[in-house]
């Protein structure tokens, strides 16, 4: 089995515990040489400041390639651009380009009048700038406001031609969910490279809500399997066989890349990429 590429996804802390949680697991995970490092960006842009501190704080503690969430989300057009001018002047080359979800108390994402109006547009801003390298958001189950997946499909196709590189998925619970979603893609003429986002199941109610509030759907047995193995004390070890047997199904397809959802909690993301063969004594190449 290859050894696959690898990324990982942070949040910026919002307290001094969060804060230490977070230089725990870039600590514990910066040694397996990932391609590159992601931060998120607050609901409603609430972390903005935190983010841009974090980004810059990794990039330049633990030398490795950060790429900055950035949204729509409550700002005018010359705001964004002034954010990623500052992540641009900090030495950032990266942007995960999102619309980013609707602000707490708002049942759906409304632009700012003077605001960019959707990821498109936000994309073609950015690449205009000549700045940066620019991944997005991927749907292999429909987006909670998408008709269905060929909708999603179709959107991403619009973001790759405005400008994006590649696209890093929702996360997913099934491997067949995202091989089927890769299949459409590139029936619908998709060729930019599709990374699947792995969310390793650190508390299985935690991931139900997570799955209810992106439309990713539960699978029944697993539902089932982690209600028996909380019984018997065992739900670290289904989390890691569960999720090591998707990345393995993943690669076995052509997969060559993952991208893991952390939480700031680098257990079971570091057990599950050694039992893929992914440790420090592994040279990665970087992504292209």
């Amino acid at each position: 089995m290859a050894t696959p590429r690898v990324s990982f996804e942070f949040f910026p802390p919002q307290s001094l515990d969060a804060s230490f949680r977070l230089w725990e697991t870039v600590q514990a995970l910066a040694p397996l040489k990932p391609s590159f490092v992601s931060v998120t960006y607050g609901a409603g842009g609430t972390t903005r400041t935190l983010t841009h501190e974090a980004v810059t704080t990794i990039g330049k503690q633990f030398g490795l390639n950060v790429a900055a969430h950035l949204t729509c989300v409550e700002a005018t057009r010359e705001e964004t651009l002034e954010i990623a001018q500052s992540y641009a002047d900090a030495g950032v080359t990266e942007i995960v380009a999102l619309r980013g979800d609707a602000p707490k108390g708002q049942e759906k994402f409304t632009a700012h009048e003077d605001g960019f109006a959707s990821s498109v547009e936000l994309i073609e801003a950015l690449t205009a700038t000549g700045n940066f390298k620019l991944r997005v958001g991927a749907y292999p189950e429909p987006h909670p406001e998408a008709a269905d997946t060929l909708a999603d499909v179709r959107w991403l196709k619009r973001k790759i031609e405005a400008g994006a590189t590649s696209a890093i998925t929702q996360f997913f619970f099934e491997a067949e969910t995202f091989l089927r979603f890769r299949d459409l893609c590139v029936k619908e003429g998709i060729e930019a490279p599709i990374i699947p986002g792995i969310m390793p199941i650190v508390k299985w109610s935690g991931a139900k809500r997570f799955a209810k509030a992106c439309g990713a759907d539960v699978p029944a047995f697993l539902d089932e399997a982690f209600a028996a193995a909380e019984r018997d004390g065992r739900e670290e070890l289904l989390a890691t066989a569960v999720c090591t047997e998707m990345c393995d199904r993943l690669i076995r397809e052509g997969v060559e890349d993952l991208h893991f959802y952390t939480l700031n909690r680098p257990h079971l993301t570091r057990e599950v990429c050694h039992a893929l063969g992914v440790t420090p004594d592994v040279v990665l190449e970087n992504v292209a």
